[in-house]
């Protein structure tokens, strides 16, 4: 019986835990780090105060586990899709693998798309202790560069590594922008239509 009840608090624990971090998420793809506030986190997990204090020690310990978390969801999904490119992908495969997890994103919406979302915000301002996860972020650069060296081979490292930075900064742009709510009511092949040929051109360059 005691051991029934050290189960029940255990999952009840987890699933405060797990609510706290899908309300931060929320609140963090709506306004980022600066514009979410305590309460309405508890508030939004239907939680206390104490359980922030208990789970994380601090909103702002909250806030940075949700980003890590988020960030390395996004990073993940992106990897997979890299490292499925054949050697001889073209530009147009990669742009395509490249801007899958945003596409996806903007067709599943709900937490998909708060994920999303919350990546673009730390892209335009990353947070401290990003560098976690850095060997992630130039695992994906480096198959990105990978192809683009194959079919670009006139053109150096460092503008290949401009060029998808500008890739990546253009999608994160989509998920904050008016035009992102546009294209998550849009059908998912059109999404791609209009997507992956302006994807391909930023990793193309002038010629």
């Amino acid at each position: 019986m005691r051991q029934e009840k050290t189960d029940l608090r255990r999952e009840a624990g987890q699933r405060t835990r797990d609510d706290l971090l899908t309300a931060a998420l929320g609140l963090l793809a709506e306004r980022g780090q600066e514009g979410v506030t305590l309460r309405e986190i508890t508030q939004n997990a239907g939680a206390n105060v104490a359980a922030v204090s208990y789970h994380f020690g601090s909103l702002k310990a909250l806030c940075e586990v949700t980003i890590e978390h988020a960030l390395e969801r996004y990073l993940d999904a992106q990897i997979r899709e890299l490292d499925a490119l054949a050697e001889t992908a073209t530009l147009s495969e990669l742009a395509e693998a490249f801007a899958r997890p945003m596409m996806n994103a903007l067709a599943a919406g709900g937490r998909e798309l708060a994920v999303m979302r919350t990546v673009a915000r730390v892209g335009i301002d990353p947070p401290e202790g990003w560098e976690r996860l850095y060997g992630k972020f130039e695992q994906a650069r480096q198959r990105a560069l990978r192809v683009l060296a194959t079919n670009l081979p006139e053109v150096d490292e460092r503008e290949l590594v401009f060029r998808v930075r500008c890739a990546a900064g253009m999608l994160n742009w989509l998920a904050l922008a008016p035009i992102g709510t546009e294209l998550a009511a849009e059908p998912a092949d059109r999404v791609e239509r209009m997507l992956i040929p302006v994807v391909t051109g930023a990793f193309r360059g002038a010629r």
